[in-house]
């Protein structure tokens, strides 16, 4: 097991209380963006964090299980892969998000929160049912009536 110790984030100590990075964990991650900005109503935008997420698995990384892409948020379940610490993934699609992102609207500027939540999923939870309820997000912000009507997720399981 490797205690994860992310420095990144000032302001985010309660954030990373306790956090620990174990490899073949599975964690459901949120990342807000900056201000809760809706950058992510813009479709091009949205697949830029889709690349990213999928690079981290191309990389080895991590495993991508499921995400959603919202307007304001991601939410994303991954599973680590070797002596990759969660904080560094996550910074991984953060910073490489934010770069593209700030480069396709032509300028500099904060796109995420600084931190990120996450939830270490136990052994004995229902991994697929996790993933059903995050897919089911739009449905229940009221962005979209099922998920079919939404494009912006994917899981392995559905």
């Amino acid at each position: 097991m490797q205690i994860d110790v992310d420095t990144s984030a000032r302001g985010s100590r309660q954030l990373r209380k306790g956090r620990t990075s174990i490899s073949g964990q599975i964690y459901h991650v949120t990342a807000i963006t900056h201000d809760r900005r809706p950058l992510f109503d813009d479709l091009f935008l949205a697949r830029i964090i889709v690349s990213c997420l999928r690079y981290e698995s191309e990389v080895g990384r991590a495993n991508t299980l499921c995400y959603v892409v919202m307007p304001d948020h991601l939410h994303w379940l991954v599973e680590l892969v070797g002596t990759n610490s969660l904080s560094r993934v996550v910074h991984n699609v953060k910073s490489q998000s934010a770069r593209r992102i700030n480069a396709a609207r032509g300028q500099v500027a904060a796109v995420w929160q600084r931190g990120f939540y996450d939830r270490a999923i136990r052994h004995d939870e229902n991994v697929p049912a996790v993933a059903r309820y995050l897919v089911a997000n739009p449905q229940r912000a009221g962005i979209a009536r099922s998920c079919r009507e939404y494009s912006l997720w994917d899981a392995v399981w559905l």
